[in-house]
């Protein structure tokens, strides 16, 4: 499995990161921070998995593909928890919309290495 040929995905995953860890981090700047608390939770899960398959993607991985499965599972757990909080917060928003991406790149990843 040739990385070059996952690169949207990786990009996904890696935007998606960045938008979690932003999120996470902006969570903890918000008064209701407890409210929050899962949000935050499954942002820095959803964060650090998707640097992992980005990795695991970069290096062609044999196991890519599992984790990729991995990865948009929690990042559709982590767009529907943001979802939630998204028409307070732009932050919710956004890492929403870049979870739901990579949920779908990283599907998109996994029946395209299937296919091989």
């Amino acid at each position: 499995m040739s990385h070059e040929k996952f690169q949207s995905c990786i990009d996904a995953c890696l935007a998606c990161a960045v938008e979690c860890n932003h999120c996470a981090t902006a969570c903890l700047q918000e008064q209701e921070v407890q409210m929050l608390a899962r949000c935050i939770k499954l942002d820095l899960d959803c964060a650090q998995i998707c640097s992992l398959a980005a990795d695991y993607m970069a290096r062609s991985s044999e196991y890519a593909r599992q984790i990729c499965d991995l990865c948009a599972q929690i990042c559709d757990a982590c767009a529907a928890e943001c979802e939630k909080h998204a028409s307070h917060h732009d932050h919710c928003r956004a890492c929403a919309e870049a979870c739901r991406r990579c949920a779908e790149e990283c599907r998109s990843m996994m029946s395209m290495s299937s296919s091989m």
